[in-house]
């Protein structure tokens, strides 16, 4: 018998937990499903080193503080272990290793069609996050296989990279905090297009954070003036440990990479070096082929939504860049989202019965 769900959330990370948190409180039956084994494999498969560059008092979710000073920087395992307890306290009824296929609409029903079976649903709430298909340029393609080539998502610690130096493709703070943590026993590179903007991680014995919060920027959304100036400019190194790694030499910058042919890498400004490691910190594409509903979507294939609620009655994105706010992907900001859809959901609910 095929099971039919008020609400399914596609995504258990922190995006599908927050609005399992505020569905608990209602009396919608729901279910959350995704393609992991675990709470918190995401997190569990980015590399060993990670530390966010947000504390503790921003970094939770609704309902459940992190443990600890709230001003600490929790580490890459604290957070795996928080998304853990957070399930668990709150009973979350979630089903892993179930990956979807496809999702459909027919009439008022979704079919989501999964390895494990179909199942159907009222409203379907997508939370897969930001981190989808790793973006790796095709100039990739070009390298000899001698040369051991990783994506961010794929690179857990230095053990599995070979002898020689290391070129790290992208200026964003896991690209950043790589490099940092390779120049301690490799010649390291890092491949930047544009100039880096470096931030403290606290000030005057606050994190950065806590002022961003003070000054409003936390809470401006994204069509205001501040939020549009803050996209055009991109995200800012957080820290300065790079900065000292690049004074101290043990950073060599680069410009934008151009090209690259067997071993050698090209530079914008015409400089060239050989390498036997890149790591590819590009990012990520979003990738939502398996929903079948064209009209939820722009020609770039990008959600189309206001505040992560479509045209399509039923149908909400939650954990997206820039959703609403900066923080609308971080842990940082999912939960303000996540009530807001929830209390669309209610309605949309309440206008069906």
């Amino acid at each position: 018998m095929t099971m039919m769900y008020d609400v399914l959330i596609i995504g258990a990370g922190q995006a599908g937990l927050s609005m399992g948190y505020f569905l608990k409180q209602s009396h919608l039956s729901f279910l959350i499903i995704d393609k992991e084994q675990e709470i918190g494999d995401v997190w569990r498969k980015r590399y060993d080193s990670l530390v966010l560059f947000t504390p503790k008092r921003y970094s939770s979710l609704p309902g459940l503080m992190m443990e600890g000073n709230v001003d600490e920087f929790q580490k890459r395992d604290e957070v795996v272990e928080y998304l853990k307890k957070y399930a668990t306290t709150y009973s979350l009824p979630i089903k892993h290793g179930t990956e979807v296929i496809s999702v459909e609409k027919t009439k008022n029903i979704f079919h989501v069609v999964t390895n494990r079976g179909e199942l159907l649903a009222k409203q379907i709430v997508v939370a897969t996050g930001p981190f989808q298909t790793p973006k790796i340029p095709e100039i990739s393609q070009n390298l000899d296989k001698s040369i051991k080539q990783l994506h961010s998502s794929q690179y857990k610690n230095s053990n599995q990279l070979q002898d020689g130096a290391v070129l790290v493709i992208g200026g964003g703070n896991s690209g950043t905090q790589i490099a940092v943590e390779l120049s301690k026993t490799k010649e390291v590179y890092l491949s930047i297009s544009q100039k880096l903007k470096f931030l403290p991680l606290t000030f005057a014995s606050k994190s950065i954070f806590w002022w961003f919060d003070k000054l409003g920027i936390l809470h401006a959304n994204r069509d205001s003036f501040i939020a549009k100036k803050l996209q055009q400019q991109g995200d800012p190194v957080f820290g300065y440990e790079l900065k000292e790694s690049i004074q101290k030499g043990n950073v060599s910058l680069k410009p934008r990479t151009r090209n690259a042919e067997h071993s050698t890498i090209y530079f914008e400004d015409g400089d060239t070096i050989k390498v036997k490691n890149i790591i590819w910190a590009t990012g990520f594409c979003l990738d939502y082929q398996w929903i079948k509903i064209k009209e939820a979507f722009d020609m770039q294939g990008n959600p189309k939504h206001k505040r992560g609620v479509t045209s399509v009655s039923g149908l909400y994105f939650l954990g997206l860049p820039w959703q609403h706010r900066r923080g609308s992907a971080l842990l940082l900001g999912v939960g303000n989202d996540a009530k807001y859809l929830f209390q669309q959901i209610i309605e949309n609910f309440e206008k069906s019965v």
